[in-house]
């Protein structure tokens, strides 16, 4: 082998330095993640309350959060709209507000001169609540003291939730930039 062969070289660091990734699993992981999210709570069992969170919203904050600039501003429209095919919502809910984060995150990142994971989670925390409430006020039921508290357990059940689906997003991100030798 020659001295310049990537074959050639032993050290621990190496076969990291100038890797090429895929560019299918670099593009197509974000998405598709944000997609099943999405899908999976319609294979959970109905309960009385509402405790299942919003998984989509979640990975959406997650891999904006985690990953700065991956996801372009207008990504929002279209997850949305296969959000709410699946969430039960009024059809342009998800469309609507997955936009309006999309652009709110923009904004508060442009503002904010250092970030910490404590901030993306209070940003997170923001988005989540104001988020639920509103589904809340335009689900169609009466909005009354009863059901708020009913609606508190997925409040607070998705925003404890969200440092997990950013460490998920970590694990994806990882996957995404892997090294995949061509065939």
């Amino acid at each position: 082998m020659e001295r310049n062969d990537p074959r050639a070289r032993s050290d621990a660091y190496g076969s990291r330095i100038n890797r090429s990734h895929s560019p299918l699993l670099a593009n197509l992981i974000p998405w598709s993640s944000i997609l099943i999210a999405s899908i999976l709570p319609i294979f959970v069992v109905a309960a009385a309350l509402p405790m299942v969170p919003p998984l989509g919203l979640l990975m959406l904050l997650s891999w904006r959060l985690v990953r700065p600039g991956l996801m372009p501003v207008w990504a929002g429209l279209p997850l949305g709209l296969v959000d709410d095919l699946f969430s039960g919502q009024p059809f342009g809910f998800a469309m609507f507000t997955w936009s309006l984060v999309m652009i709110g995150i923009e904004l508060v990142e442009t503002r904010l001169p250092w970030r910490a994971f404590w901030q993306d989670w209070f940003t997170a925390g923001i988005f989540i609540m104001v988020y639920i409430l509103t589904g809340w006020l335009l689900s169609g039921g009466q909005p009354n003291l009863h059901s708020l508290i009913a609606l508190a357990p997925q409040l607070v059940l998705t925003v404890l939730i969200f440092p997990i689906t950013a460490r998920l997003v970590a694990l994806l991100d990882r996957v995404r930039l892997t090294r995949w030798k061509a065939l």
